[in-house]
C-alpha cells in the first residue's frame, strides 16, 4: 500500500486535536544512529513520523510520558521523553492492528509539550477539557490570511469552526465571502493550507445535528463533494446559514421535502433515492459515523437457492421495529421495561451506532476501525462474516437490534464492504477459518449480484407498499411519545433529541460522560413527519382501472410547447360565478349573479340558449350538469334553493328549498346522489330520481346531512365515490367517507377560507386552495401535507387532472402549474378583476374560466 503521506487524523484518538509539527531526528540511545522524520505535537500524544516508510510511525500518549525535558549538554537541541509506552503503526506501510510497546523511557515546542503534560495527569474530563482550552489559546491567535482572496472579493462573516469526517473534528477559521466559502485548519495536517469552494458550485445547503445540537451545516459541491463544518452554538450556524443562503451566486436545487415525497409517490424518485433523501432531511450524513444513513432490513430469506420476489414470505415485517420481529425476544425486553424506573427504554442498544456501521465497513475501511477500537480489530468471531449470521443475530440477540447502511443497496458502488481486498489479517474464527470475504447467502452468486438483488428486493412492490411503516418508525409519529411506546419503539433516553442541551452542561465530568454516550451509543434521526407518512400513489391505480377511466399523462401535451390561445368570449350583466363544458363536449355552460343561464356551442362559438330561470333576480353560486340528464342543468342559488331545469324543454323540472342559507356549492355521483354544500353549515346528501326528473320528495330524497361549525364554501367527490372533502370559510378541510357518511378526519387546514377541493383522478390525493394565496396537496389516507405552494394573490378556483393545475387568482391571472416537475409554467392575464371558476374539458384540449368582470372565455390549450 504505497503512500507519500502516511499520518492523518485518523491516527488520533476521537476528538483528539493536532498542533503543528517540527522537523526532527530520533536518536537510538542504544548505537546511536538516528532516523530523520517529522515531530508531530497533538493534544493527547506525540506522534514521530519517520521519513522511511519502513519504520513505522511511533506515537507516545501524554498519559504514558513520565518526563518530557531538555537535555543538560551545553547548546543541546535534544528533548528526552521518558514514557511508559510507545505504539507503532504502519511499519512497512501496511495497514495492520497498532503495536503496543511497553516501556521506560525544544525549544519551541517545550513549552506546549509540558503544558500538555502537564493536562493529561487529570482524570479524563478534565484533561479534555484543559486540552481543549490550551487548543482554543493557540487557535485564537491564528488569523485568516487576507491575501488569498481574489481581487474585489469582501469578507460577510469569519467564524471558527470545525470540519467534521468520519471519526475526525477538526478545528479551524470558517469565512464566507461574496464569492467563496473558506475552511482554514489551524493546523497544516490537511493537503492544502485551506478550502475554498465557490458560490457558484454549491448545489445545496443542509443545516445537521451534531452530538444533538443543531449547529453543523453540510455543502454539497462539484460532483458530490461534502463539507460538513460545525459551529460553536446554534445562534452562530444559523447567523452563517442566513447570510450564506442569501448570497445572490448561490443556485441552490430545490429539494423542498413536500417536493421529494410527491415524487417518491408519483414514482419519479426510486425508494433508495428518497430513503436517501430524509436521512439527509434527519441529519444524518455521510460524514458522521455518529449519525450514518441508516436502511431497513427487507429480506428476510438468506438459506434459500432462489430470491423469490413474488413471494410475500421472504420480506422482514417492515410494521415493526427491528427488535419487535422476533415476539420471544420482544415478550422479555417487555418484561424488563415494565420492571424499569423511569427513564424507561425497551432496547438497551439502538440500531445506529459508529461502530455498527463501521461492523459492516471493517473490509472498505479497516483503518476506521483501529481508529475506533484503539488500534484492535474485533474478535473474529464477532466480526462480520456473514449475512446469514447478521440477520439471525438482530432477530435473536438481547442487544443487537441493528438496522442497514445504504451500501447494501447501492448498486453504484464496487461492493468492496463485502471483500477483503486488502488483504488485512482480521485473525482466525473458532473454527479455524481465516476471517476474508464476507459469507453471501446462496442466492447470490457474488458481491455484486448481492447487492442488485437487494435493491431489486427494496424497489419491488411488496416494498413500496409497506416501505411508509418503517418511515413512520424511524423518521416519522412513531419514533417517539406515545406512538413509540405502542409500536415497541423505545430506546435510552438520550439517544433523542432535546433530552439534553449540552451548552447548559458545566460540569466537565457530567459532559464528558454525555458526550459519551451521544458519541458511541446511537442518535434517533430528527423527526420529519408528524402524521403517518402516505403510501406510493400507484397503490390507488387498481380503482382506476375498474372505473374504466384512462389515465391522461400520457395524451397531454408537452408544457414547453403549450400556447394558450382565446377561442371565443361571451358575457353576462353580472359577475359570472360558475362555468362547466357538457360531457359530450359540444357545449359550455355559465350562470351567474344576474340570474341567468347561458349555453353556447363550442362548435359554431354562438349561444344558444339565454335564459333567465326566474322572474325576481336571485344570484347563482354554482351549476352542474349531471350525466344521468343530458339536457339538465342543476343551479344553486344564494336564497338556498335548487333550481333543476330542462334546457330542451326551457321549463323549470324541480326548484326545492334545500338550506336555510345561500347554496355556495355542488357535487354529482355516477349512481345519482346530489351532493349539497351551504353557508349554514351543513352538507346534504340527495338521492336524485330517476329519468326523467320528477319533483323531490324531500323526507325521502334527503339521505345524510353533514353538519359544521362554519359556513361550508367548497366540496368534493373522489373519483371512485369513496371519499367525500368539504372546506369551510375558515379555513378547515375535512375528509368523509361516501359510503357511510361518517368523518374520518381534519386535515391541517388553511388560514383563510377554502375557495375550492378536488381529489386527484387516483384518488389518492387532495388539493385545495385558499384566501390565504397558498395551494396545499394532502394524502388522502394520512391527512399528511405532501405539498405546499404560496402565490402572490388569493385563489379562488381551480382545475386539476392529477397532473396539470390550472388556479385562478383573485388578480385575474390564470397560473399554470405543473405538479410532476412542481414548476410554474406560465401566467396569463383572463380577466379583469378576480377570476371566479374555471372548467377543463376532458381531453384538456379546452378551458372555461369566469370573471368578476362579467365575461366567460374558453380558450384552446393546443397551438
Amino acid at each position: 500500500m504505497e503512500s507519500k503521506e502516511r499520518f492523518s487524523l485518523l491516527l488520533l484518538e476521537p476528538g483528539e486535536y493536532y498542533f503543528e509539527d517540527y522537523i526532527a531526528s530520533l536518536i537510538n540511545i542504544n548505537t546511536n544512529n538516528s532516523l530523520n522524520g517529522r515531530l508531530k505535537i497533538c493534544s493527547l500524544s506525540l506522534v514521530f513520523e519517520p521519513k522511511d516508510h519502513h519504520f513505522p510511525i511511533m506515537k507516545l500518549p501524554f498519559t504514558q510520558c513520565e518526563s518530557i525535558t531538555q537535555s543538560l549538554e551545553k547548546d543541546s537541541n535534544i528533548i528526552i521523553i521518558i514514557s511508559k509506552q510507545c505504539i507503532e503503526m504502519l511499519e512497512n506501510n501496511i495497514l495492520e492492528p497498532y503495536k503496543f510497546n511497553n516501556y521506560a523511557n525544544i525549544d519551541d515546542c517545550l513549552s506546549l509539550m509540558l503544558q500538555l503534560h502537564r493536562a493529561s495527569s487529570l482524570q479524563t474530563p478534565e484533561h479534555r477539557h484543559m486540552a481543549a482550552a490550551i487548543a482554543y489559546g493557540r487557535q485564537s491567535l491564528s488569523k485568516f490570511d487576507p491575501t488569498w482572496l481574489e481581487l474585489g472579493e469582501e469578507i460577510i462573516i469569519e467564524v471558527v469552526g470545525q470540519k467534521i469526517t468520519p471519526l475526525s473534528i477538526n478545528p479551524g477559521r470558517i469565512v464566507l465571502t461574496s464569492l467563496h466559502v473558506y475552511f482554514q485548519p489551524f493546523n497544516n495536517i490537511e493537503v492544502k493550507l485551506y478550502m475554498k469552494i465557490k458560490l457558484s458550485e454549491i448545489k445545496r445547503i443542509t443545516k445537521r445535528r451534531f452530538l444533538l445540537q443543531q449547529v453543523g451545516i453540510e455543502f454539497e459541491y462539484e460532483s458530490n463533494l461534502q463539507l460538513y463544518l460545525t459551529f460553536k452554538t446554534n445562534e452562530i450556524r444559523d447567523r452563517v446559514y442566513s447570510l450564506l443562503v442569501n448570497q445572490t451566486k448561490l443556485k441552490i436545487e430545490n429539494s423542498d421535502r413536500c417536493i421529494m415525497t410527491l415524487k417518491w409517490q408519483n414514482g419519479a424518485l426510486s425508494n433508495f433515492d428518497y430513503l436517501l433523501y430524509l436521512n439527509s432531511l434527519a441529519d444524518r450524513s455521510f460524514n458522521d459515523l455518529t449519525q450514518y444513513p441508516v436502511f431497513p432490513w427487507v429480506v428476510a430469506d438468506y438459506t434459500s437457492s432462489n430470491l423469490d420476489l413474488s413471494n410475500s414470505k421472504i420480506f422482514r415485517d417492515l410494521r415493526k421495529p427491528i427488535g419487535a420481529i422476533n415476539t420471544e425476544r420482544l415478550s422479555k425486553l417487555q418484561e424488563r421495561y415494565n420492571e424499569m424506573n423511569i427513564p424507561k427504554f425497551l432496547y438497551g442498544s439502538h440500531y445506529s451506532t459508529p461502530g455498527f456501521v463501521l461492523f459492516y465497513l471493517v473490509r472498505k475501511y479497516p483503518q476506521y476501525m483501529l481508529c475506533l477500537q484503539n488500534g484492535r480489530f474485533d474478535h473474529p468471531d464477532r466480526m462480520f462474516n456473514s449475512i446469514y449470521d447478521a440477520w439471525k443475530n438482530v432477530q435473536n440477540n438481547m442487544s443487537d437490534f441493528k438496522e442497514l447502511i445504504p451500501e447494501f443497496y447501492d448498486i453504484s458502488q464496487n461492493c468492496d464492504f463485502l471483500i477483503n481486498k486488502y488483504g488485512v489479517d482480521f485473525g482466525y474464527r473458532y473454527d479455524g477459518r481465516k476471517v476474508g470475504n464476507v459469507d453471501l447467502p446462496k442466492w447470490a452468486e457474488s458481491p455484486t449480484d448481492f447487492v442488485y438483488k437487494l435493491r431489486q428486493a427494496l424497489e419491488c412492490d411488496h416494498v413500496s407498499n409497506n416501505l411508509q411503516h418503517w418511515i413512520d418508525l424511524i423518521f416519522g409519529y412513531k419514533q417517539n411519545g406515545e406512538e413509540a411506546v405502542k409500536a415497541n419503539n423505545v430506546f435510552y433516553y438520550l439517544c433523542y433529541e432535546g433530552a439534553v442541551d449540552l451548552n447548559n452542561v458545566r460540569d466537565w465530568y457530567q459532559r464528558h460522560a454525555l458526550e459519551i454516550q451521544i458519541m458511541e451509543f446511537g442518535q434517533i434521526p430528527k423527526q420529519i413527519f408528524e402524521k403517518p407518512h402516505p403510501s406510493k400513489t400507484y397503490l390507488f391505480i387498481k380503482d382506476i382501472e375498474q372505473l374504466g377511466i384512462e389515465s391522461k399523462k400520457d395524451i397531454y401535451w408537452d408544457w414547453r410547447i403549450i400556447n394558450l390561445t382565446k377561442y371565443f368570449t361571451s358575457s353576462h350583466k353580472d359577475a359570472v360565478s360558475s362555468v362547466r363544458f357538457s360531457y359530450d363536449l359540444k357545449t359550455v355552460w355559465s350562470v351567474g349573479y344576474d340570474a341567468m343561464l347561458k349555453v353556447h356551442c363550442l362548435s359554431t362559438k354562438k349561444q344558444i340558449r339565454n335564459v333567465t330561470v326566474q322572474k325576481f333576480p336571485v344570484k347563482f353560486n354554482d351549476i352542474i350538469l349531471p350525466s344521468k340528464y343530458p339536457s339538465t342543468a342543476i343551479i344553486a342559488t344564494m336564497h338556498g334553493s335548487l333550481i333543476v331545469y330542462d334546457i330542451e324543454c326551457c321549463r323549470i323540472a324541480d326548484d326545492f328549498r334545500a338550506h336555510e342559507d345561500s347554496i355556495t356549492c355542488l357535487g354529482w355521483t355516477s349512481n345519482g346522489f346530489l351532493i349539497t354544500g351551504s353557508e349554514d353549515g351543513s352538507v346534504r346528501i340527495w338521492e336524485t330520481p330517476k329519468t326523467p326528473w320528477t319533483n323531490i320528495d324531500l323526507n325521502k330524497s334527503l339521505k345524510a346531512e353533514l353538519e359544521h361549525e362554519n359556513k361550508v364554501n367548497c366540496l368534493s367527490i373522489s373519483l371512485n365515490e369513496k371519499y367525500l372533502a368539504t372546506g369551510t370559510n375558515t379555513g378547515e378541510i375535512f375528509l368523509w367517507t361516501f359510503t357511510d357518511f361518517s368523518f374520518i378526519q381534519q386535515v391541517s387546514s388553511h388560514t383563510s377560507s377554502v375557495n375550492k377541493l378536488s381529489f386527484s383522478p387516483d384518488c389518492s390525493k387532495l388539493i385545495s386552495c385558499s384566501d390565504d394565496c397558498s395551494f396545499k396537496v394532502f394524502d388522502t389516507i394520512t391527512g399528511l401535507e405532501v405539498y405546499f405552494n404560496k402565490l402572490q394573490c388569493p385563489l379562488k378556483c381551480f382545475a386539476w387532472d392529477g397532473y396539470h393545475l390550472y388556479i385562478g387568482g383573485q388578480n385575474g391571472i390564470l397560473y399554470l402549474w405543473d405538479l410532476e416537475k412542481f414548476m410554474l409554467i406560465k401566467e396569463i392575464e383572463t380577466h379583469k378583476g378576480k377570476l371566479l371558476s374555471i372548467d377543463v374539458s376532458q381531453d384538456g384540449t379546452m378551458i372555461a374560466t369566469a370573471g368578476e368582470d362579467h365575461l366567460v372565455h374558453v380558450w384552446k390549450t393546443k397551438p
